[in-house]
């Protein structure tokens, strides 16, 4: 009996990519971003990286990642970042939170000042602007926002405001009526956020773990949801720190629903719903060790 070929055909790569730069990778995009790769995902780093050597017409990893060491390219180190940053988004992600903050608003007595520090492609600012119109029942209402990422490519699409009109599928009919122009002739199939949206925010590049952050507090909102879970507890607790002191005393931090800050930092109390405040009682909870 003749034995069975298999007919399994393994997948050759167009560039060789060993551990050792799966490595390079991991230490460098932590030391840039914070971004804890776990080791699952070597494939989609390199189906990231590798559109960035075609893209400059390199051959190898180990070069690129030595021109990227050297220093000398500032833009290719932001196009690295870009390419391993994930931007899972949509309108009203995590829709408990609004209510919440519409609640805080209508409490405003004074301009309201709102971080919105993982902003993405902008349907989560924009999320923030309608839930604060609506509750203060005027297109102008007295907030501004600050919306930011470390991905610029992202943040022009924010900025912009222009979307599919499949992003508006799980938006309520008379949100996007309001909220949305639809898009004629050759913008058919489109839809832009109002231009009195648009005006309530700023958009910035901003990275959590530079030197200075391009925003002065006190801010009575910072949305920080679905960012920290790719960031180890010692870079979770820096970031916390540095969020306590922009924030107003009664402000208000909102989490992602797998977020838990906890046992991260002392500065901050669950009030609920991953909805944080500063914790003025100063508990002083026992932090994780960085080893």
């Amino acid at each position: 009996m003749k034995p069975v070929q298999s007919t399994r055909l393994e997948t050759v790569k167009e560039f060789d990519f060993s551990a050792r730069d799966f490595e390079r990778v991991r230490a460098l995009i932590h030391k840039k971003a914070g971004i804890a790769l776990a080791e699952s995902k070597q494939e989609m780093v390199y189906s990231r990286l590798a559109r960035r050597l075609r893209a400059i017409g390199m051959t190898s990893f180990t070069d690129y990642l030595d021109d990227l060491e050297s220093g000398r390219d500032a833009q290719e180190w932001e196009a690295f970042t870009n390419a391993l940053t994930t931007n899972l988004t949509s309108f009203f992600r995590e829709a408990h939170h609004f209510p919440i903050l519409a609640e805080h608003a209508r409490k405003m007595k004074e301009p309201m000042e709102i971080w919105c520090s993982a902003a993405s492609t902008g349907e989560e600012p924009y999320s923030i602007a309608m839930a604060v119109c609506e509750a203060f029942n005027t297109l102008t209402p007295p907030v501004r926002i600050v919306a930011t990422d470390i991905d610029t490519n992202v943040l022009a699409t924010g900025a912009d405001g222009v979307y599919g009109m499949d992003r508006l599928d799980k938006l309520a009919p008379e949100r996007a009526r309001k909220f949305f122009l639809k898009g004629r002739g050759a913008q058919e199939g489109l839809v832009r956020v109002r231009p009195e949206l648009r005006q309530l925010i700023t958009f910035k590049q901003l990275n959590l773990l530079g030197d200075s952050w391009p925003v002065k507090g006190p801010f009575d909102v910072i949305f920080c949801r679905n960012v920290m879970i790719y960031f180890d507890k010692p870079t979770q607790g820096k970031i916390l720190a540095r969020f306590a002191p922009l924030m107003k005393p009664d402000g208000l931090l909102f989490a992602g629903h797998s977020e838990n800050f906890l046992y991260v930092s002392d500065a901050f109390k669950l009030r609920g719903k991953t909805v944080y405040e500063l914790d003025r009682g100063g508990s002083r909870r026992a932090l994780p060790r960085d080893d």
